[in-house]
């Protein structure tokens, strides 16, 4: 079990990017706005990547 719990705020905080790059990326299309989807999508692989660093356990982690 991961016991840091900062680490689990961090990835909280990395799912809420991903669904505002999800939110943004959709405007984008919509509203054709090239722009404002580019960052949408940047913001959804930066905010992926970072819950799934966050959540990988450490060795640090084992009981």
């Amino acid at each position: 079990m991961i016991r840091g719990e900062g680490r689990i705020v961090a990835a909280l905080g990395a799912v809420f990017v991903t669904l505002g790059g999800i939110n943004a990326a959709l405007r984008g299309l919509l509203f054709d706005e090239t722009a404002v989807m580019y960052y949408g999508v940047l913001a959804i692989l930066i905010g992926a990547a970072s819950f799934v660093v966050m959540l990988t356990p450490l060795p640090s982690d084992e009981p």
